[in-house]
């Protein structure tokens, strides 16, 4: 049973990994457009063109990607956190697809994003500078930007951050033996905040290459950010990863693809 396990556990680990890198490919349209000026310097000040450039930080991330996949899952595996769908498809087993919880997930997503945007328009207004840089990528490119939040930035921050962190915690409040214990509530969402809050300052080199940071950009990225990374982490906790996913997904497209569409 063990190495029956251990063998399902590295299948998990290789189709989180390679659609994560899916997500990796994904975006680079999306980051062409946002960052195009400040990719072409940091190109010129190494002596390599943007998609060389593109290509090699592509490869760091996949790599990093890998690693952080990996310990996630072991942790996840000892800690209260599910993988239901990616244990389904490892295991050539039907696949549960849980129709309240997709769908509120999604709904939950895009609704998070809706009021993202409405945040960010009505009582953020980030500078002139920032939107002047940014300006707007295709729909099509924020879709396939999505892929990248979706999946690999889930990976990173819920299933390797949070999982993580959990697991610690638990084994300091509970012990090693309170597997079928799950974390008190108010320190999973001590732990969740701040998860939260990494992802949010994971947002700010995105930022600080449109325009110099600013209390007002900083406090917009953490806010932001932290209202859906707190969405994504509960929703891990609840329905399992893959509806952190859906979610994260979700917002997403109301962030990247919908505004596009609507002018």
């Amino acid at each position: 049973m063990g190495r029956e396990r251990s063998v399902s556990d590295w299948k998990v680990w290789g189709l989180i990994w390679a659609l994560g890198v899916i997500g990796i490919v994904a975006i680079m349209p999306y980051l062409s457009d946002v960052q195009g000026p400040a990719l072409r310097q940091a190109g010129a000040k190494a002596g390599m063109s943007v998609a060389t450039l593109l290509a090699l930080s592509s490869v760091q991330r996949a790599v990093l990607l890998g690693i952080c996949s990996r310990i996630g899952l072991w942790a996840a595996r000892r800690s209260e956190f599910r993988l239901p769908i990616f244990d389904a498809v490892a295991a050539g087993k039907p696949v549960p697809l849980p129709a309240r919880a997709v769908l509120l997930s999604g709904v939950f997503g895009l609704a998070g994003g809706a009021l993202v945007v409405f945040l960010d328009a009505f009582v953020f207004r980030p500078a002139k500078a920032l939107a002047l840089n940014a300006g707007q990528p295709a729909a099509w490119k924020g879709f396939l930007a999505s892929f990248y939040g979706g999946i690999t930035e889930e990976t990173f921050f819920r299933l390797f951050f949070l999982s993580l962190l959990v697991l610690g915690v638990r084994r300091l409040v509970l012990g090693r033996n309170s597997a079928d214990r799950p974390l008190p509530w108010a320190a999973f969402w001590t732990l969740n905040a701040f998860v939260a809050v990494l992802f949010g300052l994971g947002h700010l080199p995105g930022t600080a290459a449109l325009a110099p940071l600013t209390t007002n950009l900083v406090v917009r990225a953490l806010v932001l950010n932290g209202v859906l990374a707190l969405l994504f982490g509960e929703l891990y906790r609840r329905w399992g990863f893959e509806m952190a996913i859906v979610a994260h997904f979700s917002a997403d497209v109301a962030l990247h693809v919908l505004p596009p569409l609507v002018g």
